[in-house]
């Protein structure tokens, strides 16, 4: 059910030339407020703590100066007037803003990080007024380079970019979209690297972000198809079927359309509506393993060809130390024509633990050939190459897995782990 449309709010190519001066600078001050946002701790911060700590450490590098009354400057056609406070980027270290210095670019990038963090400012229609007055092409050069930062895993960055383009343009649903993309993004790859708390505060984002979208006047198409992808890979299927039911009859796009019909077809031939796969997943998922088996067994014996039956069993089984259970339900399911890459990975783990390192290696080599930038399963076939003795390959897998995610702590560990002992 893997949709490649994903990046379509404004039919964008994938890449452009450099951006503008301007588009250079807003980007670059969102580098600053990143490095002053706020680290993990325990417990975990709720994403709006989190969003009102990045906005502080945002705004905190903002400076406000005012023309005198006796002096106008025009830029783009747009006369300042005397008085409204501009925000200007402070540098570290500056005590104030040296009006000779003043520039387009610098008002621009100022008001862009005050519409981004703080777009109920009292002056930000003024704000927008002057931005699209002197940049009237802004919209597509910040939205292509807030893609390309995405794509580039330069999360803060393009998230500060979107964030930005909201405040401008409060009127475009299409940078919200962007937004909620790159909150689900984010949270795919914490996800890979299990750190689930962190994934469920980016899944908490995006699920804001989506329920702002669906509320929208006249309603917003693309976000009643995305929603639902979105609901859809959390396996509230009820909620997924409603919105693509609805984006069905509202919209023209007829690839996408065949694309919802098909996903609501597959839902309601397989089972997945079935009460009984969604207690089983929860119960799973919530720690209590053997009430989810239970649920998952009943599912199997309903749906026996179901694959994802069996995949839940084979879950339940494998955080319960049954191995081999597990492995039995995995390879049911593999037979059944699951391919996806997290069916191998988990295999793989039981396979481990039973002793055969040859067929969890082949495991997971399917698993990477579904999603070649997993950085999980490349910290995976490191960790079992460094079992089998192979330390050079091991150290191979955990830079690929660095040079993907340089954050990834299990293969940044291995890694020194390895280097320690001079195993390379």
């Amino acid at each position: 059910m893997k949709d490649t449309s994903r990046r379509k709010p404004g039919s964008r190519p994938p890449a452009r030339p450099a951006p503008l001066s301007s588009v250079s600078a807003a980007t670059s001050v969102a580098a600053s407020a990143a490095a002053a946002g706020p680290a993990g701790s325990v417990p975990l911060p709720s994403q709006a703590s989190i969003h009102a700590a990045k906005a502080r450490a945002a705004l905190a590098t903002i400076g406000y100066i005012a023309l005198p009354g006796q002096i106008a400057r025009e830029f783009g056609g747009f006369t300042l007037e005397a008085g409204v406070p501009l925000p200007v980027q402070i540098q570290p270290g500056e005590k104030g803003f040296d009006l000779s210095k003043l520039s387009a670019e610098a008002i621009v990038t100022g008001m862009l990080r005050v519409l981004a963090w703080n777009p109920s400012d009292g002056n930000a229609d003024y704000y927008r007024r002057f931005i699209k007055a002197v940049k009237p092409g802004l919209l597509e050069e910040l939205s292509t380079a807030g893609v390309q930062k995405a794509q580039a895993k330069e999360w803060e960055v393009a998230e500060e970019i979107f964030l930005a383009l909201a405040g401008l343009h409060p009127e475009r649903p299409e940078p919200l979209l962007d937004l909620a993309f790159l909150y689900e993004e984010r949270s795919a790859l914490l996800m890979q690297e299990a750190r689930e708390d962190e994934a469920e505060n980016e899944d908490e984002a995006a699920h804001s972000i989506y329920r702002r979208l669906l509320a929208e006047e006249p309603p917003f198409p693309l976000a009643f198809y995305h929603a639902a992808l979105f609901f859809l890979k959390r396996r509230n299927f009820d909620r997924a079927v409603s919105l693509l039911t609805t984006y069905v009859g509202m919209d023209d796009d007829e690839v996408r359309i065949g694309r919802a019909r098909e996903v609501l077809k597959k839902l309601n031939e397989s089972g997945y509506l079935d009460t009984l796969f969604k207690e089983a997943y929860d119960f799973i998922r919530m720690g209590e393993e053997e009430r989810g088996l239970e649920k998952a067994r009943e599912f199997t014996e309903r749906y026996p060809t179901v694959w994802n039956g069996w995949f839940l069993v084979g879950w339940a089984c494998r955080r319960l130390e049954r191995w081999e259970e597990g492995r039995e339900a995995f390879l049911k399911a593999v037979s059944l024509g699951a391919d996806e890459a997290d069916t191998f990975n988990e295999l793989s783990i039981c396979q481990t633990e039973l002793g055969d390192l040859t067929g969890a290696r082949r495991s997971l080599e399917r698993a990477l050939r579904a999603e070649p930038e997993n950085v999980k399963i490349m910290a995976n076939l490191g960790a079992l190459s460094f079992r089998q003795g192979r330390k050079g390959e091991a150290a191979g897998f955990f830079r690929s897995a660095l040079d993907l995610d340089p954050d990834d702590a299990v293969a940044a560990e291995w890694l020194k782990r390895l280097e320690s002992e001079g195993g390379e």
